[in-house]
């Protein structure tokens, strides 16, 4: 299950995306189940995934929806990398969870 899961409204400081969804999962292979449900949830309401990153052992992974992009991250990836933190501009920050 996804935790701490914030949507960002990146459309005025960010030209590739409208919003970014970020979420946190306590393992690799907890990342690996979310995306899939995301990308089948998705699939079903009509819309198709565009790139997929990330590796195992990683701590963190990217589904590209065009407008929505999705990261997971593990906690700890998370806090190093602040992603949160860089988007700071953008407005809303809605926290889900």
């Amino acid at each position: 299950m996804a935790t701490n899961i914030a949507v960002l409204d990146v459309r005025e400081v960010c030209t590739f995306a409208s919003f970014f969804v970020i979420c946190s999962a306590e393992s690799d292979r907890q990342i690996e189940a979310i995306c899939d449900e995301i990308e089948a949830v998705l699939k079903k309401a009509g819309t198709r995934l565009l790139h997929r990153e990330g590796s195992s052992g990683s701590g963190w992974a990217l589904c590209d929806f065009g407008g929505v992009i999705v990261h997971v991250f593990t906690p700890e990836t998370r806090n190093f990398y602040r992603f949160d933190d860089l988007w700071e501009k953008a407005v809303p920050i809605v926290k889900i969870q």
